[in-house]
């Protein structure tokens, strides 16, 4: 445990979702595994459909959630990792190109850095701002489909982006619930990236999956092939419409219940409704309402299956419906319901499994992070811990470079461990640059 004393390997993540705020601080131990080594969950009431609604009550919810994840690991937490959702986020395809002077020289890290970093000037709707620019493949002179250019020659490098993009309001939000906690925010990761490197393999990836995230106030969908972020999507239903429904399905179903009973007698009743009777307790000074065990699946699996109409119409408008081979994965507190896998394939004609983010957890992990409902928070410490030991690779190999010169494919594989791992990293930390600029501050 004494490496939880390290500043630079201690990593904190904080999950601030429609139903829960999570704080997670943990660490990647000598057996490459995730070590947890602190926690703390409390009762999100501030956040609507993944977006601050509330500024106090969400401030003292990550309060709460931040306090409880420090008594577990005896110190206090200065900066932390931030996952951001909701339905403002919206994605968008665009292509880049950039013109190099010498064909000779092989195409190093920079040149894709600057194409990178040329999306970032995209003119957006008013009030939205981009927060990954992830690449898909590029093009060298007449040679396409390359998904790491680094090393080779040649003069004209293309390339086509999948551009993700939110409200800045929402990113200030998040910022300002933050720092009246007294903490900084080191990064903002979409949330279902993020749980993706919780309940994902390298092999669904490569072989094209889609990863479902059922949260309480959306469903976020994420889709990879061949190891690349494809397509993303967030649906504004999740949990919490169910709950709605079943609240207005037992109102109505216990009051045709009751007038069952007046006209036919109880026993009668009972029979119309063949099954098990679920007692739900009322509101303070309400009496409790009545509803059969079939009504009651009937409601949620109508709803549960709208969500999958929405999930499958985005997988077809992505146009990789039919290259899938991995799936469907689905993970968070909706994935909880029974059956719903099953459910799944039915509705989308896919295979589909329930993600536990578990994997890449050290051996005595908490119980309770076995659950879908801890994939975005437990994907947001993995992810924050790739990154920053990434970041401090690149910097490495940076030092190195105090003469200036730029080194050739094979120094890049040497000393970042391969040039797609750089590519990577550039959709999370480009976007540090254009933060410093006055009008892209969140």
């Amino acid at each position: 445990m004494e490496h939880i004393h390290n500043s630079q390997k201690l990593i904190v993540a904080l999950d601030i979702g429609t139903t829960k705020v999570c704080a997670i601080a943990g660490y990647r131990n000598e057996y490459d595994k995730i070590e947890v080594v602190g926690m703390g969950t409390v009762v999100s009431e501030g956040v609507t459909r993944g977006v601050v609604a509330n500024i106090d009550k969400t401030v003292k919810a990550i309060r709460e959630a931040i306090q409880n994840a420090e008594r577990q690991c005896k110190r206090e937490f200065k900066v932390v990792h931030v996952g951001i959702a909701g339905q403002h986020i919206k994605s968008l395809h665009h292509h880049g190109l950039l013109v190099r002077n010498d064909h000779n020289t092989e195409i190093s890290e920079l040149d894709v850095e600057k194409l990178i970093k040329d999306m970032y000037k995209l003119v957006l709707p008013p009030g939205d701002k981009i927060l990954h620019v992830i690449p898909q493949e590029f093009t060298v002179d007449d040679e396409q489909d390359i998904l790491d250019p680094i090393g080779m020659s040649g003069v004209r490098l293309e390339a086509n982006f999948h551009i993700i993009t939110g409200q800045i309001t929402a990113s200030r939000n998040i910022l300002k619930c933050v720092e009246k906690v007294g903490l900084e925010v080191a990064d903002m990761t979409l949330e279902p990236i993020a749980s993706a490197s919780a309940v994902l393999s390298d092999e669904e990836k490569e072989a094209g999956i889609a990863l479902v995230d059922i949260g309480g106030g959306t469903t976020d969908i994420t889709i990879f092939k061949e190891g690349i972020i494809r397509h993303t999507a967030v649906i504004p239903f999740g949990g919490n419409v169910i709950t709605k429904d079943i609240q207005e399905g037992c109102t109505v179903m216990h009051d045709q219940a009751e007038k069952l009973k007046v006209k036919f007698g109880s026993a009668l009743a009972d029979e119309i409704y063949d099954n098990r009777i679920i007692t739900i307790p009322g509101l303070r000074g309400r009496e409790p309402k009545e509803i059969s065990e079939k009504n009651l699946a009937r409601i949620i699996q109508s709803r549960v299956e709208e969500i999958f109409d929405y999930v499958y119409w985005e997988i077809q408008r992505s146009g990789y419906d039919k290259k899938l081979f991995g799936g469907i994965v689905l993970t968070g507190g909706g994935s909880l319901l029974k059956h719903i896998n099953l459910l799944a394939e039915y509705h989308t004609g896919l295979p589909a499994r329930i993600g536990e983010p578990i994997e890449h957890l050290a051996h005595g992990y908490n119980g309770m992070l076995a659950s879908p409902i801890y994939s975005t928070a437990v994907g947001l410490l993995i992810h924050s811990i790739n990154n920053k030991e990434l970041e401090a690779q690149i910097n490495y190999y940076e030092n190195q470079n105090s003469d200036g010169s730029t080194k050739g494919g094979d120094e890049i594989e040497e000393a970042v461990g391969g040039g797609r791992k750089l590519i990577d990293k550039f959709f999370t930390y480009t976007k540090e640059f254009f933060e410093a600029q006055p009008d892209s501050e969140f």
